[in-house]
């Protein structure tokens, strides 16, 4: 009467170590999407209006001093021109971070640059204040 003996039950654990490499896998992507492509600005214009957009594929930096930062580079306006003029810039979204103390003229000058380039998917951050 073999077939009414109980067998011992085992633990497959060979599932448990797929799953566990997927999580590792899934939370090591998530937080590579979260850093962002540079820390130079830490003081964001808050906007109660502001909209989560996609990831740029181009980040401008305007700098308290006015200094554009691009890449972990500093650059002029003709310089980014020229930069968005060699990519495909039909295709690039650019984002304009600027610092709380930039002025108006200072990011239309770097938006006429961007336009100038031919990109012309523009986004602009700010912290959204509405939470």
């Amino acid at each position: 009467m073999r077939y009414m003996t109980t067998k011992k039950a085992r633990i497959e654990i060979i599932p448990m170590i797929d799953i566990m490499l997927f999580l590792l896998v899934f939370f090591a992507m998530l937080t590579l999407r979260m850093i962002p492509s540079s820390g130079h600005v830490t003081k964001l214009p808050t906007s109660s209006t502001a909209a989560v957009i996609p990831h740029p594929k181009l980040l401008v930096e305007i700098s308290a001093d006015g200094s554009l930062l691009v890449e972990s580079r500093t650059l002029t306006p003709a310089q980014l021109t020229e930069l968005l003029r060699q990519r495909d810039s039909s295709k690039t979204a650019v984002t304009i971070a600027g610092n709380e103390t930039a002025s108006l003229q200072q990011v239309m000058g770097v938006i006429d640059a961007i336009r100038a380039g031919g990109a012309t998917e523009i986004g602009l951050a700010a912290r959204n204040t509405a939470r």
